[in-house]
């Protein structure tokens, strides 16, 4: 990830991307789906010629799919996937991408944490990079979800040279050509650096952008529920044996 250093200056204005998929996994965010979906729909018609907004339910016990299905039903551009069980913030984000369309994907959590007007300055930088990935200037978080993370983006850096300061910023834009669902494996948060080593692995030209976090307003966070944190080092190992023989593979082919 040679190019995921911090940005220098602001990005020149850029021409509108030719097409967005903008995919939401949301859990039981009733009180924030509305919300998220308004602001992508007061901001998209400026970055891109098409757009869509796939919220992914990802088996939600609340109205959030409820709430969902009726402003699908209200503007075509909103498209809503249903879990009939909760498949993790991994399988959310897999069952995202599958349903894109667009030649580009914006990843955005559905917890209403993030403002959808930071999508115009990372679009700008479409035309020289392939991936722009968000990084939490101020993350609006409890200390230590602050320091858990700031750990686990040390070892992910460490484990798959990822440069990135903010490996889990749910705020990414990204080329669909780049990843292929199929071969994500990540049920939980290891998705992120997944995503991130796979697009690596592609050749993929990366930019770092900050972005605001916001506070959350309605709901519950879940990241550092001790069941959530053991299945994403599941997963890391996992992740990091594939990838490794991925590599001794290719050099033998080579």
């Amino acid at each position: 990830m040679d190019e995921s250093s911090p940005p220098e200056g602001s990005a020149a204005p850029a021409p509108p991307l030719e097409g967005l998929s903008v995919f939401l996994p949301s859990h039981n965010e009733e009180g924030n789906v509305e919300r998220v979906i308004a602001g992508f729909t007061a901001v998209l018609p400026r970055v891109a010629r098409d757009y869509e907004i796939i919220v992914v339910d990802d088996g939600s016990r609340d109205r959030t799919g409820e709430i969902a299905d009726r402003l699908a039903q209200a503007d075509s551009h909103v498209r809503v996937v249903h879990h009939e069980r909760n498949r993790g913030y991994g399988g959310a984000v897999i069952s995202g991408i599958a349903a894109a369309t667009k030649p580009w994907l914006m990843l955005c959590d559905g917890d209403g944490q993030f403002d959808a007007a930071d999508v115009v300055t990372m679009a700008a930088y479409a035309g020289r990079f392939d991936a722009i990935i968000g990084h939490r200037v101020h993350r609006a978080d409890p200390l230590t979800r602050r320091l858990n993370g700031r750990a686990w983006t040390i070892l992910m850096r460490l484990l798959f040279g990822i440069r990135s300061r903010d490996v889990d910023c749910g705020f990414k834009l990204f080329k669909r050509d780049l990843i292929d669902p199929g071969k994500l494996r990540a049920s939980g948060a290891m998705i992120s650096a997944e995503l991130l080593a796979r697009m690596a692995g592609r050749g993929a030209r990366f930019r770092e952008v900050d972005v605001r976090h916001l506070p959350r307003r309605v709901g519950e966070q879940s990241g550092a529920n001790l069941r959530v944190v053991m299945r994403a080092f599941r997963e890391l190992f996992a992740l990091y044996s594939e990838l490794r023989l991925e590599a001794r593979r290719s050099r033998r082919a080579g």
